[in-house]
Order: C-alpha cells, then sequence, then structure tokens
C-alpha cells in the first residue's frame, strides 16, 4: 500500500520527462493529475488508519540486504500519516499554482514530483538506512529547482543549502552507524536500533544524540544551524518555496521525534538545552523577520520562530507538549504554505519583494488583501486557526514542565503579532500607487484550499488530535509523561 504511494509521483515525473509534446500547459494538466492522485490514496490511506490500533500500521517490508540487516521496510503512525497528508496537500497547491510556467516547465514539473516521492519515502520508512537514502533523496530535485529555476543569486544559494544539508547529514551518518553497531544482530530496523540504543550508556547516547541533532537541526532549522534557510527561500521559486517551508522543515522535527524514540535517556538528559535552543529560535526568528523589508525573507525569518515552537514541544517530553509539536508542524505547513503563495503571487506581478513598494491592495485586489492578512493573523495563532491549538497545547505543556520560564515564549508570539500586524498594515492601507490585477479564480481556489484548512483545523481539531494521540501517547511513556 505504502510503495504506491511512494512511487505513485515518480510515474508521473516519468510521463512528464517522456511525454512528447512542448506545450507547458498540458505537462501541468499532467503533474496536476497525479499530485492529486497522491493526495486521494493519501486520504484514502488515513481512512483505513486506525487510530486505537497498532503504533505502526500498513507495515511491509522486503530484504534489500539482508546481510547488512538492511531492509526496505515501510510503515505509518499517526505522526507520520498527518505528514504523509501535509505533503500531498502542499504538493498539489505547489503544482496548481505553477500553471503559468513556462520556462523549463518540463524539468520543474518532473522535479517537483521526485521531490513529492522522496518526501513520502522519508515519512513512511522504517528502517534507518532506508530513512537515510530517501532523506538524501531529497537534496538532489531541491538543489536543480533552485540551481536552474532560481532567482539572480540562485547558484550561491543551492550551493549553500546543498553544503548546509550534506554536511549536517554526515553528521547523521556517523550517529547511524554507532547505532547500528549496537543493534542486536547488527540491524538497520528502527525497532532493532532503537532496542541497541536504550541500551547504550549515557554518555554514549548523548554523543550519538547529538550527531541527529546537527542533521535534523540544519533542516528544522535551529538557531545557529539556520543559515541555508532565509537565501535558499528568497531565490526559489514561489511554489517551491511552499514545499521548502511547508514540508522540507517538518522533515528534521519528524527526524528529532524519531531519534527521541531512540534514544529517551539522551533526550531527558539533553531537555531543558533543547528547549534554552528553542527559546533562542523563537526569539531570534521573531526579531529579524520584524526587521525585513523583504517579503520572503520576512517569511523565512518567521519559519526559525515557528520551528522553535515546535522544538519546544518536543522538548516537554510530555503528552500535551509533543502533541502540541505535531499540531505545529502540520499548522505551520499550511500557514507558510499560504503566506509564500502570496508573496510569489505578488512578485509575479510587480517583481519586487519590497515591502514599501506596496499599499492600498485593499481597494486594488480584495482577494490578495483577505488572503494575505488571514494567513499573517494565522500565523500569530489567532484563536479559530490552527496555529492557535497549537501553541496552546505547546504552552501549556512548557509550563507543566518549566512553569513561568514559559512566558519567553510569549514575548515571541508578541514579536510575532507586531510584525504581522506591520505587514498586513502596509498591505493594505494607503501606501505606494501601482497596478496590480487581483487573484484570477485558480490562484484564489489554491488560497482558499489552504486557508479552509487552517480553519477547519483551528475550529475542529478533533480528528487530526485522535490521529497522531496513540502515537504521542506511546512517545510520551518513554519519558515517564
Amino acid at each position: 500500500m505504502l510503495k504506491a504511494l511512494i512511487f505513485l509521483p515518480v510515474a508521473g515525473a516519468l510521463v512528464v520527462a517522456v511525454f512528447p509534446v512542448r506545450r507547458a500547459l498540458l505537462l501541468w494538466q499532467i503533474a496536476m493529475f497525479f499530485a492529486l492522485g497522491a493526495l486521494g490514496y493519501s486520504l484514502w490511506l488515513a481512512a483505513h488508519f486506525d487510530p486505537a490500533g497498532p503504533a505502526i500500521q500498513m507495515f511491509e517490508s522486503r530484504a534489500w540486504n539482508a546481510r547488512l540487516g538492511s531492509y526496505f521496510a515501510l510503515g505509518v503512525d499517526g505522526i507520520s500519516l498527518a505528514m504523509l497528508l501535509l505533503t500531498a496537500l502542499l504538493t498539489l497547491i505547489a503544482v496548481l499554482v505553477s500553471r503559468r510556467m513556462e520556462a523549463g516547465a518540463r524539468l520543474y514539473f518532473t522535479l517537483v514530483l521526485l521531490l513529492e516521492s522522496a518526501i513520502f519515502g522519508v515519512f513512511t520508512a522504517r528502517d534507518w538506512s532506508l530513512f537515510y537514502v530517501f532523506w538524501e533523496a531529497t537534496l538532489l530535485p531541491l538543489f536543480f529547482l533552485i540551481d536552474r529555476l532560481g532567482g539572480p543569486n540562485r547558484q550561491r544559494a543551492a550551493l549553500n543549502f546543498f553544503l548546509y544539508t550534506l554536511g549536517g547529514s554526515v553528521f547523521m551518518l556517523v550517529a547511524l552507524l554507532f547505532l547500528y553497531d549496537a543493534a542486536p544482530g547488527h540491524s538497520f530496523a528502527m525497532a532493532d536500533m532503537a532496542e541497541g540504543g536504550r541500551s547504550l550508556p549515557l554518555q554514549t547516547q548523548l554523543l550519538i544524540f547529538a550527531g541527529f541533532f546537527i542533521g535534523f537541526g540544519v533542516k528544522m532549522p535551529v538557531f545557529p544551524l539556520h543559515g541555508w534557510l532565509p537565501l535558499a527561500h528568497v531565490e526559489a521559486p514561489s511554489p517551491v518555496s511552499i514545499l521548502l517551508s511547508g514540508v522540507l522543515l517538518k522533515m528534521g522535527a519528524y527526524g528529532l521525534i524519531r531519534a527521541a524514540e531512540t534514544l529517551p535517556a539522551a533526550l531527558l538528559a539533553a531537555q531543558d538545552w533543547l528547549a534554552l535552543l528553542a527559546f533562542i529560535s523563537l526569539l531570534y526568528g521573531g526579531i529579524l523577520a520584524w526587521r525585513q523589508q523583504d517579503l520572503k525573507a520576512m517569511v523565512a525569518y518567521s519559519s526559525i520562530s515557528h520551528m522553535g515552537i515546535v522544538l519546544l514541544g518536543i522538548a516537554t517530553l510530555n503528552v500535551t507538549g509533543l502533541t502540541g509539536a505535531v499540531m505545529q508542524m502540520v499548522a505551520h505547513g499550511l500557514t507558510a504554505g499560504l503566506l509564500f503563495l502570496i508573496v510569489g503571487l505578488l512578485y509575479q506581478r510587480t517583481h519586487s519583494r519590497d515591502l514599501a513598494d506596496y499599499g492600498s491592495l485593499l481597494g486594488k485586489a480584495p482577494r490578495f488583501a483577505f488572503f494575505a492578512a488571514f494567513a499573517l493573523l494565522a500565523a500569530i495563532g489567532l484563536p479559530g486557526s490552527a496555529g492557535f491549538i497549537a501553541e496552546l497545547h505547546a504552552l501549556v505543556g512548557g509550563f507543566g514542565r518549566w512553569g513561568g520560564w514559559i512566558l519567553i515564549v510569549c514575548l515571541g508570539m508578541l514579536i510575532a503579532a507586531a510584525y504581522s500586524l506591520r505587514v498586513i498594515g502596509r498591505l493594505c492601507l494607503p501606501g505606494a500607487p501601482m497596478q496590480l490585477a487581483d487573484m484570477t479564480r485558480t490562484e484564489s481556489a489554491a488560497a482558499a484550499l489552504l486557508a479552509l484548512s487552517i480553519l477547519t483545523l483551528g475550529l475542529w481539531p478533533t480528528p487530526l488530535l485522535d490521529l497522531v494521540a496513540g502515537s504521542v501517547g506511546q512517545l510520551a511513556r518513554l519519558f515517564g509523561g
């Protein structure tokens, strides 16, 4: 079942790559068909998932290299299934808003579908060697999407992204080799490596976890491993930024959750240090976002701040905080996707990302004004949005662990409110005179789909909370929560 999901986008990429047509619109239609198919199949998998059932469901395993102890093993729990749904939805949105893609359309749609397949592999792998292969496989499509189709400074951005990610992956690989040596029977299976990891001395676990944290922290990104993010976001095509911020950052947080399952003693020992890094990322990202004039850079730095809340939720190691972390991963994916969608469409029309060049959207382009204001308010966790539910869980979980220190998070939220309201005022109130065509029906449909998802999870979060409850509860029990 899961192999079909992983290889469906690969089939789409092959069709796009070899289809004998030069019309970009037809290539877009083919990519849309496969992106819709992946979303529909993901929803079908979610309908067949039993939240009260076994921890890992739809498990399938085939020997990949039995002598080495490596298996093509796939399975999902509530957390990974939530990430699959997020990936499928945001890929569909990224393809949908790429209808006007003309130059390099064949290469673009092929790489986007290959990227979706690799991300599906990361979220379904139940073998660390397979996880690592899919993790590295996401690097190549993104590198070429930025390097070939990005902005004026695209080559520097692509090289920065490549070196940061590859450098972090080296530390993760070394950590995996240490765990492999400790696993019973020298196996890469996640269950076997977790059993071996928990039997290691605390100092060894901490060293291995440090390797994992560097590898996953680069992707999240966590301060001070975030250097690649602002430049990559600014130079990447806007639909690619939707995937980069909406899904790729979640891969780091997801990997950190899997590392927590493998090395629980190390997480307990490093808990307060992780919280400190979360506080720093939260404040640092928010302050830099407040200072930005470039709209894309503002959204990029705000992602660092929001992922700080995810790290804080993971660091609580209790059910409420971990639930908030997973909810924030989904909420930020949807909100950042909508923000990058709006900024990208504005840039297509004006060829400017400078906030000073905009104004009076409310009168000239009301759909732009509405969705921009909605996305920015959702980003600060306004009640009724998915971010409110996520941040509330993270705050309650953090208060249970650190008490009054959690007020630092409230300061970060105030900074987020400051830069969001500043941008809303600059975009919607009278300002620089400019001619701007409003959003088309296709663009409005893409934005409305994301906005509706944010509202649905904010007003009726029960389905997602029920989906992840079993997995989060099992993880918290490892730490006595």
